[in-house]
């Protein structure tokens, strides 16, 4: 009797294993899509300047990819920002990057050369324009930089592209009306009242390079208002991607002493090509918005990445492995 109850012992205990088996594949099957090994090569993905966020996402971003896809080499190539980004993208020369949606926008209506094989993954966070001068500075708008010291972003950047256009809705020539310097987020601070009298920046808040000096460096923010972002917007074009906002009090607590800033937003997104392997994308796209939570722990900005916003990538339709992710995840 003993021998019979041990041989069914036995075989419940192989039943529950085979059981558990089959659960855990079913819930690997679950969780990777397709139920297939994970894509694996190089890719290159175009971030920023290195004080920036683009750069900080696009380092956390690689390390989340690396848990997710282990086979897959992901490489860095820092940038000047957005018009570069897109640039390399279309051309070939990096794989992945994010961009601004005026900067995108801008490349296409000009015609460059493969606009026409640009695709969204994602809409990711806003950036925020910041006009920064020291504490003690006369300038109280955008119109009184005028006859200024203004670093107005380095070439090719997507700071250049909301500089110039906000300084001509004023009238002012950015070649001859004020003295232009190219300074981006990691020059700009630190020269701000000796070399400077005012910087633009675009990015998300906070943004480690002003975060950095804000404990020290007695600066402030000037704001931007709706009648500015009004008139970028009849001038047409890619300036309808501008919209009005207000910084948050908590970007920068202890130069805002608890007060917001009148100033407009763009939608930044995370782009690539329709040529780039539409599996990896997939993955690519999944590990985006899984990983929200994690990098939005280091990058607040990252927070706001949302699945049902997410697919809303204008000017740019969604690449089709992207698709495939949204659809997989519909409810």
């Amino acid at each position: 009797m003993s021998t019979l109850l041990s041989r069914i012992g036995r075989r419940r205990a192989v039943q529950g294993t085979v059981a558990g088996a089959v659960v855990l594949g079913l819930l690997l099957w679950w969780l990777l899509p397709l139920g297939e090994k994970p894509p694996s090569g190089t890719i290159t993905f175009s971030t920023g300047t290195r004080a920036g966020v683009y750069q900080k996402y696009g380092e956390l971003l690689r390390t989340e990819l690396r848990k997710d896809m282990p086979g897959l080499d992901v490489r860095l190539m820092t940038s000047a920002g957005s018009q570069e980004n897109v640039e390399r993208v279309a051309s070939g020369e990096a794989d992945f990057t994010i961009a601004a949606a005026d900067a995108v926008e801008t490349y296409k209506l000009a015609g460059r050369p493969g606009a026409e094989g640009l695709r969204g993954v994602t809409r990711l966070y806003d950036d925020y324009v910041q006009l920064v001068v020291p504490s003690d500075s006369d300038i109280q708008s955008v119109r009184d930089l005028r006859g200024k010291r203004v670093a107005i972003g380095l070439p090719n950047s997507g700071v250049r592209l909301i500089a110039t256009r906000l300084l001509k809705a004023v009238g002012i020539d950015p070649e001859t009306d004020i003295t232009p310097r190219a300074d981006g987020i990691d020059t700009g601070p630190g020269r701000l009242g000796d070399e400077l009298d005012a910087f633009f920046w675009s990015g998300g808040v906070p943004t480690d390079g002003l975060k950095e000096i804000a404990e020290s460096s007695a600066f402030r923010f000037v704001p931007i208002g709706d009648d500015l972002v009004t008139k970028l917007h009849r001038s047409g074009g890619a300036t309808r991607y501008y919209r009005t906002t207000n910084m948050p009090e908590s970007a920068y607590p202890t130069v805002q002493n608890g007060a917001v800033v009148p100033t407009m937003a763009v939608s930044n997104l995370l782009v690539t090509r329709a040529d780039v392997d539409p599996r990896l994308t997939e993955w690519l796209t999944r590990t985006v918005l899984d990983s929200r939570d994690g990098i939005g722990a280091h990058v607040h900005s990252a927070q706001l990445v949302d699945l049902r916003t997410a697919i809303y990538t204008d000017p740019l339709e969604l690449h089709e492995g992207a698709r495939r992710y949204y659809r997989s995840v519909k409810p």
